[in-house]
């Protein structure tokens, strides 16, 4: 029952995320960057929630960190996609994978520009490696061109570390 709950917390403030993202051009500046900034909040104090209930139990540290991943990730800014978010969340590298074919499929046949997808390819090889998954040489290549200061942040934060303030930096900006 709480890892349900802790999931369907997780995939409300992501679906706002994503709403929020939407809507943005319909939005002015200030109410969303407002909207954006008081969802960032709510995910701040949902890690610290989410970090006061695995304090001390190793069986829910480890059910959940994932989920604290991409919260983290989230709250830095460093993933901007909330479907990563939600599938590094999820630890589905098989469907990370199956996006950044995707991704790689619509570049080559000119339905998408690469630039308008080469953060979120950056997104997903660092959720996969993240999660565990071995990366192709060509896939380390890439991400060593094309990871924001964020996305290096994220990375860089331990794997039961808190957001530190290098992570934060996207949030104040």
């Amino acid at each position: 029952q709480l890892k349900r709950n802790i999931e369907d917390q997780l995939e409300r403030l992501l679906t706002q995320l994503d709403d929020i993202e939407g809507l943005q051009d319909e939005l002015s500046a200030e109410e969303y960057a407002s909207m954006k900034q008081d969802t960032l909040t709510q995910l701040t104090e949902f890690q610290e929630s989410l970090k006061q209930m695995t304090a001390g139990n190793m069986s829910l540290q480890s059910a959940f960190e994932a989920t604290r991943q991409a919260v983290r990730a989230a709250i830095s800014q460093a993933f901007k996609t909330p479907e990563v978010i939600r599938l590094f969340a999820k630890k589905e590298p098989v469907e990370l994978r199956k996006r950044l074919a995707n991704i790689d499929r619509d570049v080559k046949l000119g339905k998408i520009e690469f630039a308008t997808v080469s953060a979120q390819a950056a997104e997903i090889l660092i959720a996969l490696k993240k999660l565990g998954e071995r990366l192709e040489p060509s896939e380390e290549a890439f991400l060593a061109q094309n990871k924001t200061a964020s996305m290096a942040d994220f990375e860089a934060v331990g794997e039961g570390g808190d957001v530190g303030e290098a992570a934060l930096r996207g949030v104040t900006k």
